[in-house]
């Protein structure tokens, strides 16, 4: 199993202490995150993209080439990078410089983008946001892996041998599709032979085993090879220590403390008690026993061999942060390594295609998403 601390850059007022860090601060803070899980060895590092508040992840790629510049070995992972939204030309071009700069240790996890916010930023209609992401990937999809590229786009004007440049260092990329509710990304996925990459952090276990059962079936509905199926999941918060009462006690006003929030945001509470939330959600609070049988738990009905844990404090001190993530990476990750495979492809760049794959393919239309 590899392990991921992925930050989405959330910024406001620490539960606790109510004090906000300025915002070049929590940039400060990200970056220490960073360097804090290759010491650990952790497999990667992923960066969020939003744009709208309370984060101020808008622009990834020029977050994690800093966090490349600093780092030598962990592997870099956005979280998501939100193709529905962006302009796919620009965004290649983002991200193929990004995977020079990071000698080629760049994995993208893509999304349409979640929000009401930033889909009034970037005039993306409920009705359209899902050809809109189908469009957005396989325009990419095709830039990333051919010289020239000739689309007949709708939500941007059309290609005619197009060269866009940089070309990429890794030819082709490792794209995840990020799922969290709907079956429209889960079936691009599926419909390329990607991996998935699921959100598993707002509700129970059965919504997102469903959506992983579905992207199952429509692997083999599209003739892919079982054994080549990589998903990935998430956890709604961590705090590992050496017994479950300490873990519980230090926990709990950090939950009841984002319990007000969440109700005086007007968002919907789904665990209203710290026990629930540590039974039902996929949060790993407890001790490192505990946390071992909890992802095995989860793992029996997802079948993922990725799994990402929150990079930021959230609450707690940043010694118990650091003391938290120590834990784990000492007496849970150890064991979930060697019991949990790894995800059935090299963790490294993707090795070159043969030199003449990328001539002159072209595409029109065909964009709309499948359900």
């Amino acid at each position: 199993m590899k392990f991921l601390a992925l930050t989405l850059i959330v910024h406001r007022p620490d539960p606790i202490t109510g004090v906000q860090k300025p915002t070049h601060e929590r940039f400060r803070e990200v970056l220490d995150s960073a360097l804090i899980a290759e010491e650990l060895g952790f497999d990667g590092f992923g960066v969020g993209e939003r744009h709208e508040r309370p984060f101020i992840s808008s622009s990834p790629t020029v977050v994690l080439s800093h966090v490349a510049a600093l780092t030598k070995r962990i592997r870099l992972f956005t979280a998501v990078t939100t193709l529905g939204l962006l302009d796919p030309v620009r965004a290649y071009e983002d991200y193929a410089t990004l995977d020079h700069l990071s000698n080629g240790r760049l994995d993208l996890i893509i999304g349409k983008g979640n929000g009401t916010a930033q889909r009034e930023l970037f005039h993306v209609t409920p009705e359209d946001q899902w050809d809109r992401n189908a469009e957005s990937y396989e325009v990419f999809r095709r830039i990333w892996r051919q010289d020239k590229v000739t689309a007949d786009t709708r939500f941007r004007p059309p290609l005619t041998d197009a060269e866009v440049w940089p070309r990429p260092y890794q030819r082709p990329i490792r794209v995840w599709h990020g799922s969290a509710t709907s079956k429209e990304s889960v079936d691009l996925a599926a419909r390329y032979g990607d991996p998935l990459f699921s959100a598993n952090v707002t509700n129970p276990i059965e919504p997102y085993a469903e959506l992983i059962r579905y992207y199952r079936e429509r692997w083999a509905f599209y003739g892919h090879d079982p054994a080549r199926i990589a998903v990935g999941t998430g956890t709604a918060g961590i705090y590992v220590a050496p017994t479950s009462q300490q873990a519980l006690a230090t926990y709990r006003p950090i939950f009841e403390a984002n319990l007000e929030f969440f109700r005086q945001a007007g968002l919907p509470v789904v665990f209203e008690t710290l026990e629930d939330f540590v039974e039902r959600s996929s949060a790993l609070i407890g001790s490192p026993q505990q946390v071992i049988e909890k992802v095995h738990r989860y793992h029996e009905q997802f079948g993922h061999t990725v799994l990402h844990l929150h990079a930021d404090a959230g609450g707690l001190t940043s010694a118990q942060h650091l003391a938290s993530l120590e834990l784990f990476q000492a007496e849970v990750a150890p064991v979930l390594r060697r019991e949990i495979p790894d995800p059935p492809f090299a963790w490294g760049p993707v090795l070159p295609e043969s030199p003449g794959f990328s001539r002159g393919e072209t595409f029109r239309g065909g964009c709309h998403a499948h359900s």
